[in-house]
């Protein structure tokens, strides 16, 4: 008999930096610090910790420390000293090549017991440090990660899940003839197989991918088990989530899949006095000269704001068309709603800050309701908390805004057996058809 659980709202957040800083007294302050992050993450059955990851290094530093450590090394680290909680790697699809990746991830999933994700990307930077070619358009960069996840897919599904076998020693054997071909010969990638890495755990490691461009929305509703997307309001979340299901199903799929992962950029406070008064500080420590550069970035690079008046709004001229835009498009569509709403320059650099992402000031019972109206909408499954690590947040978050949101049971309180798919609710795995062939190149 299959005990239904109830549906519950999955929790993620940022995983440590291990980086060892030039005025660090000691070597492993980094790892440390990581660590520590990751163990109190778990000790509040977080369900997984998130890596983001970016290929360059910004001159302009608008993108933080984003992308200073390799995110499955990273985790990697930590899967040993955690138990439960998942571990999910940013990728790109653009800059990798699947059959690598699936040696990498799969012994993820191995280190770790069967708590390993990735999340495909497409990358929007970074192309000056792979051959220099210039950055693929959208269309391009998306048919390759068709075919990216195509072929992950098709290597883990085609091995036998008795491929591996514990001798009494204790040492591993493999039976080679239960790792089996794919034969793929795609437009982009050719890979015969099989992968050498044996089935791990969870058969597959639990698929994300970030997008919310046209392409983006297929590609998730097509392959993704969580798909990650910035949506400020209720509404776009809405329509958002409808849309990528609506896709979905006409793919075949159902179990209410993928399942839909958003960002939320909250400022905790414990009095509505109090929430004011951050985020009156919070806005004061804006470096506005600064911001005009991160809202060009918003609006997809290229553009000088560096004459305009901060209180006046943007001239409609300078908007650019989102067709035209190479890179992260469903971002540039959100600042440019945003500017035609007549925000000013201001006010535009304020909501740069969040980068996109749905951001809200509350008390944590404030906080919690508009946690619940998304969830219960049907808009959200799984939410990205930020405040870990942070001084100014972190004791709102694990003493205000997480009880508060178990209080009303909208969380989990314990893990479960089975791995991070289980841990998210996902349905069983369903896998490939094992002698794929092949797409026409």
């Amino acid at each position: 008999m299959i005990t239904l659980r109830p549906r519950r709202l999955k929790t993620l957040v940022g995983a440590g930096n291990f980086a060892f800083a030039s005025n660090d007294t000691d070597s492993t302050t980094g790892p440390r610090r990581a660590v520590e992050l990751a163990r109190k993450a778990e000790s509040e059955k977080i369900t997984g910790l998130f890596t983001a990851d970016l290929l360059h290094i910004d001159p302009a530093g608008l993108a933080g420390t984003t992308g200073t450590q390799e995110p499955i090394v990273a985790l990697a680290a930590l899967s040993q000293v955690t138990s439960h909680i998942g571990l999910v790697a940013t990728v790109s699809t653009t800059y990798h090549h699947p059959y690598n990746l699936a040696r990498l991830i799969g012994t993820l999933d191995h280190a770790s017991g069967g708590r390993a994700a990735w999340n495909a990307v497409t990358s929007s930077v970074g192309e000056e440090n792979f051959g220099g070619d210039a950055l693929p358009d959208p269309a391009k960069r998306y048919a390759r990660a068709t075919e990216f996840i195509e072929v992950i897919n098709a290597l883990f599904d085609a091995n036998d899940e008795r491929a591996a076998f514990r001798n009494p020693s204790g040492s591993i054997g493999v039976d080679p003839a239960k790792l089996h071909r794919i034969d793929y010969a795609g437009e982009h990638f050719q890979v015969q197989g099989p992968l050498n890495v044996p089935p791990p755990p969870q058969g597959r490691p639990v698929q994300f991918q970030a997008g919310q461009s046209t392409e983006g929305v297929t590609l998730g509703a097509r392959y993704a088990e969580v798909v990650y997307t910035s949506q400020p309001t209720l509404e776009a979340a809405i329509s958002f989530a409808g849309e990528l299901r609506r896709q979905a199903r006409s793919f075949g799929r159902g179990h209410n899949l993928p399942l839909v992962m958003n960002s939320f950029h909250a400022v905790i406070g414990e009095s509505n006095a109090d929430v004011m008064r951050r985020i009156r500080e919070k806005h004061e420590k804006i470096d506005y000269e600064q911001g005009r550069l991160k809202l060009a970035d918003m609006l997809g690079g290229g553009l000088d704001l560096s004459d305009l008046q901060l209180d006046e709004p943007l001239p409609e001229g300078l908007l650019p068309d989102v067709e035209s835009v190479n890179r992260r498009r469903g971002r540039v569509e959100i600042f440019r709603r945003y500017a035609q709403k007549g925000l000013s320059l201001r006010e535009l650099i304020i909501q740069a800050q969040e980068t996109g992402h749905w951001s809200l000031a509350g008390t944590p019972v404030q906080l919690a309701d508009a946690l619940e109206e998304r969830f219960h909408a049907g808009a959200l499954d799984v939410i990205s908390l930020h405040g870990l690590g942070n001084p100014d947040q972190e004791d709102l978050l694990l003493n205000g805004l997480l009880p508060e949101l178990r209080k009303r049971s909208l969380i989990d309180e314990e893990y479960v057996e089975g791995g991070f798919r289980a841990n998210l609710g996902l349905p069983d795995l369903i896998k490939t058809n094992s002698e794929l062939s092949v797409r026409a190149g």
